[in-house]
């Protein structure tokens, strides 16, 4: 009762109330004094059923603040239900949307959490091979008595070994501004040759000194409608996957097409093909496969699906049926 009466808006509701019955119980009694007395004991009545009403409203926001308060503190679980009926019906309902997309968002900011404590790690782990070399073979080359021969292959290690770590940064941030969406994509038109082209420059030299053909099959005018450059880079990641996979004398084949609704790339190669393990995890970041190369750091396809994502396609490793892996690439002319 204390509770109510230092509310200002009970104050109020009960000094109109009382205001409003003595004018209507004086007017009764004007009129007689039995019909005062009957005025005066329904308006008292009826104070009193607004009183317990009152009354039974305030004790029911008071639970309401208390579970709100439990919840925010850490309680689990939760029940509504009971606040379901009466004035506090919509307020309810509303405050059950608001818990459970508060819940929700609370259990992926959790699970990002997570996922970036494994990035980290993974990160860490990626850098701390070659940096490991890096000062090896820093520490080596200080030796007095070290062979000018013996000095040339630390150098080369040493350039190696920064190159990779400089591939391995820079792929690292165009992942973490893909994520972020800050990545600066602009929209051109291309076609399938060009991207091929600009794609496989910079593989031509190491292929060749790897033994491993690049053929084009039927590669020609097809149209592409998406950032080139970004586009490149995606492309550029899987013909690099390819050339690591496949073994001197071999080849990596890609050929393209077009229709009404997309343009096709198929990329593939004449090496041992994707493991069955393997393929539903070749596309996650940080992830080696069974015949993965020593260097490889699991970052390049990640990459080239997320390039390949954010310009409205999608890309498909399989096995082909002649042997060694295959990549369906689809950039598509609208929105799928």
């Amino acid at each position: 009762m204390k509770h109510l009466l230092r509310n200002d808006a009970f104050r109020r509701e009960s000094l109109i109330f009382l205001s409003v019955g003595a004018a209507v119980s004086i007017s009764g009694f004007a009129v007689g004094t039995a019909a005062g007395l009957c005025v005066l004991a329904a308006a008292a009545v009826l104070y009193a059923v607004d009183l317990l009403a009152a009354r039974r409203r305030f004790t029911l926001m008071g639970e309401l603040a208390d579970e709100l308060d439990r919840i925010m503190h850490g309680q689990e679980s939760f029940d509504l239900d009971r606040f379901s009926e009466g004035e506090l019906s919509i307020l309810q309902s509303e405050l059950s949307k608001l818990l459970v997309t508060l819940r929700s968002q609370s259990d992926r900011l959790r699970s990002d959490k997570v996922y970036l404590a494994d990035s980290l790690a993974d990160i860490s782990h990626q850098l701390k091979t070659p940096l490991t070399s890096i000062n090896l073979a820093a520490a080596m080359l200080s030796e007095p008595e070290l062979s000018d021969t013996r000095r040339r292959e630390l150098a080369r290690e040493l350039q190696r070994q920064l190159g990779r770590v400089e591939w391995l940064v820079t792929a690292l941030l165009k992942i973490s501004r893909l994520d972020a969406g800050t990545a600066e994509m602009t929209p051109g038109e291309f076609t399938a040759a060009e991207l091929v082209d600009s794609a496989s420059g910079p593989l031509l030299i190491a292929m060749e000194l790897r033994d491993v053909e690049l053929r084009r099959e039927g590669v020609g005018e097809e149209k592409i409608a998406a950032d080139p450059a970004w586009c490149a880079e995606a492309v550029g990641n899987i013909l690099k996957n390819c050339m690591e996979h496949t073994p001197p004398g071999g080849s990596v084949t890609v050929t393209s097409a077009e229709n009404a609704i997309y343009t096709e790339l198929l990329i593939s190669d004449t090496g041992p093909g994707i493991d069955p393990d393997d393929l539903p995890h070749i596309f996650e970041r940080f992830y080696r496969g069974k015949n993965a190369d020593a260097q490889s750091a699991g970052i390049g396809l990640a990459l080239a699906r997320t390039i390949i994502q954010n310009s409205g396609g999608t890309i498909k490793a399989e096995n082909a049926p002649g042997g060694g892996a295959k990549f369906t690439v689809r950039f598509y002319k609208g929105t799928v």
